[in-house]
């Protein structure tokens, strides 16, 4: 494993769900985010930044 795939992220649900498309709620509950303000923490991998890179006007990465 790289070190990349070892680093954590916090990603949080910054807009609400309301208007949202379909496949754009199956994608943050996939992340696992479910109420606004809420924060996951989730591995650092190519998947993970593609779901958030696909929703990335209703998240926002926490440092």
């Amino acid at each position: 494993m790289t070190k990349t795939a070892n680093k954590q992220i916090k990603i949080k649900l910054v807009r609400s769900l309301i208007g949202a498309s379909e496949a754009q709620r199956r994608v943050v509950a996939a992340l696992g985010l479910t109420k606004k303000d809420q924060v996951v923490e989730h591995f650092d991998s190519p998947t993970i930044l593609g779901m958030v890179n696909k929703v990335s006007h209703l998240l926002e990465i926490v440092e």
